[in-house]
């Protein structure tokens, strides 16, 4: 089994406890970081294979998180790291694509989406959960009736 080294960042004890106990494995590592403010300097002194970032993190959520290792990343100040967030809501999800955010899980977490999330974001994939599926316009318009022309004659 290949080793993994996850950084996590997280102040809920709650989270912490259900990603270590989802994903721990003995190849598996953790790193946790409490200050959103320091997950760069965790990554520039051990680049994670995924960075699970809580959605609110002390005083620097997730999303600012992600868009600060896009920025560096993007300047070579640091490696690219592919991110997983953990969302409160549906409605965080736009935001969670814009910061540039490999994949995302709403909560309430659970054991089996969060490895399947990991294991598609290692892989240089994507996980994505919430994205309200839009029907095709032919299906969203409603075809007028045959008689309804004579109807309103």
């Amino acid at each position: 089994m290949t080793p993994v080294h996850v950084l996590i960042a997280t102040d809920a004890q709650w989270v912490l406890d259900e990603v270590v106990a989802a994903l721990g494995s003995p190849s598996t590592s953790f790193q946790v970081v409490t200050n959103g403010r320091k997950v760069a300097d965790v990554v520039a002194a051990r680049t994670p294979d995924i960075a699970i970032l809580d959605l609110q993190v002390g005083a620097m959520g997730g999303m600012a998180i992600t868009m600060d290792l896009r920025l560096d990343a993007s300047s070579g100040i640091l490696p690219h790291v592919p991110v997983l967030m953990l969302l409160d809501r549906e409605v965080d999800v736009h935001m969670a694509r814009r910061s540039g955010a490999n994949g995302w899980i709403i909560k309430p977490l659970d054991a089996l989406r969060l490895r399947r999330a990991v294991d598609a974001v290692t892989s240089g994939g994507c996980y994505a959960e919430g994205i309200p599926v839009e029907e095709p316009l032919e299906a969203a318009v409603p075809e007028p009736a045959e008689d309804s022309a004579d109807s309103l004659t």
